[in-house]
Order: structure tokens, then C-alpha cells, then sequence
């Protein structure tokens, strides 16, 4: 059984960290939301691609960790380079972990978000406006088209992004994992990429709107091969993304080496 991570995030929280988002870190972070959110939807309607908008969604992830007062070290970079096309897995920690993972992936990618981000003024319109896909993993068959989309983005060569825990952890500590990560991965024959993020709880964890600014890294390993992989092997291959963002993150009672059999040459 593995062990349970610490979080240093202090309970309660010092007023100063309330004053500080409420008066400081909240309105930066709305205005930014605002201007890029708003920039992005006029290009939407030029940039058939995507491209531009990736760009402004990148340049807002930054400004957001840098305005949230947090710094961000992305580790195994070269992870992420090695095999652009794939499914990027990581855990879910905040709402904050959406913005780290566009500031740390550097190319554009599709999103699997859930549906409920949609309406939700600027941001709901990036995600509709750039071809991100909604899921709905309470309605089977709502689920079962997304990843069809999904597998058609990532055979038309685009890389996508998935938080196979479906929700946020609300301990800080791993959930269990959702199959859907695995199954694109394994539909289309790309690499299943796990990446750990760490100091994101910390820094706004569920159930609270104040922020508790540190050092936020995302974390790429080794991209697991699913060549010749089934369908038949989604449980597997969950298990394996699971047990290596566990190791990723350092959870206590865990091996932190990577083996051979479980990433590509």
C-alpha cells in the first residue's frame, strides 16, 4: 500500500494568504482570463487551425502561474519532445493544474475536459472555440463519442491531454484511474506519456478558493508503447499509467526507477 504524501500547505491559512488572493492574486488572474479568453475567440474566427489560439491559451497558462506568485519546473522535458503525438496523462489535483499543463506542454494538443467547463465565460469559449472535447463520463454513450473524436484527433496527428482520474483528488493523494486514457492510446497506437504534477494541491486544493503560492512542477516520464496492444489490455495499461505517475510524484512506497518493458527505446 502506498504511503500517503504530506501536504505543507498550513491549516488553517494565514490571513494573509486570503487578503493577498482576494485583493491581489484573484483580480490579476479574472483580467488575464478576460483579455486572452476574449482574444482567443475573435481569432477563432480566422485561425482554422488552432495555432494561434494554442499560443494565447500557452501565454495565459504563464501568466497565471506567474500571477498565482508560484514558479514552474517541467522535468523529462525531453519526454514530451521524444514523441509529440500521444496521450499525456497526469494526475488531478486543482482547478490550477489546467493552467500548468498549458504552460508546460510545449505544443498545441487537444483536451478531454468535462462539459461542465463549457459554460463557464471565457474559458468555456477557448475550449469550445479551439476544438477542445467535452466528456460527460455519466452518460456512456456521450462518453463513447468523445473518445471516438479523441482517436480521430490523434490519428489526424494531434496529441492529446487526459486526467484519467476524472476529477479532482480531494486528499492530494492518487484516485483510482479511469480506462479512457488508456484506450485512446491504444486505439490509435501512439505512446501513453505519464506526467506527475506536485505542489498544485497545495496550492489550491479542492473546496477552497485561497491560494497558498510555492513551487509547482510537472513532471513528463517515460512514454509507455502500446504497439501491438488490444483493447483487451485497457486495464492493464491503466494500471501501468497509474503506478508510473505514482512514481513520478514520489509517493512513498513506490519504486522510483523506471523499467525497461515499460517505455519505448
Amino acid at each position: 500500500m502506498w504511503g500517503r504524501i504530506v501536504s505543507r500547505r498550513p491549516n488553517p491559512l494565514p490571513r494573509v494568504y486570503r487578503w493577498r488572493t482576494n485583493l491581489i492574486h484573484i483580480p490579476l488572474m479574472t483580467l488575464a482570463t478576460a483579455v486572452c479568453g476574449s482574444l482567443s475567440l475573435l481569432l477563432s474566427f480566422v485561425d482554422k487551425h488552432g495555432r494561434a489560439q494554442y499560443r494565447i491559451a500557452h501565454v495565459w497558462a504563464r501568466l497565471l502561474v506567474f500571477l498565482s506568485g508560484c514558479s514552474l519546473t517541467v522535468r523529462g522535458a525531453e519526454n514530451l519532445r521524444k514523441y509529440p503525438v500521444g496521450v499525456y496523462a497526469s494526475n488531478h489535483t486543482s482547478y490550477m493544474d489546467t493552467p500548468v499543463v498549458f504552460a508546460a506542454l510545449p505544443f498545441q494538443f487537444r483536451i478531454l475536459a468535462k462539459k461542465e467547463l463549457w459554460p463557464i465565460a471565457f474559458i468555456g469559449w477557448y475550449l469550445d472555440s479551439s476544438g477542445q472535447i467535452p466528456i460527460d463520463t455519466r452518460n456512456p454513450r456521450a462518453t463513447l463519442h468523445s473518445l471516438a473524436v479523441g482517436v480521430k484527433a490523434l490519428r489526424s496527428g494531434m496529441p492529446l491531454f487526459v486526467f484519467p482520474e476524472g476529477g479532482r483528488t480531494p486528499t492530494g493523494e492518487l484516485q483510482n484511474f479511469l480506462s479512457g486514457a488508456a484506450y485512446l492510446a491504444i486505439r490509435a497506437q501512439v505512446p501513453l506519456v505519464p506526467i506527475a504534477l506536485t505542489g498544485v494541491y497545495d496550492l489550491l486544493p479542492i473546496h477552497t478558493r485561497y491560494l497558498y503560492p510555492g513551487e509547482l512542477t510537472a513532471t513528463a516520464g517515460q512514454p509507455i508503447d502500446t504497439t501491438g496492444m488490444t483493447p483487451r489490455q485497457t486495464d492493464e495499461l491503466t494500471e501501468r499509467l497509474r503506478t508510473a505517475i505514482a512514481e513520478l510524484r514520489g509517493d512513498p512506497g513506490t519504486a522510483r526507477a523506471e523499467t525497461p518493458e515499460n517505455a519505448l527505446a
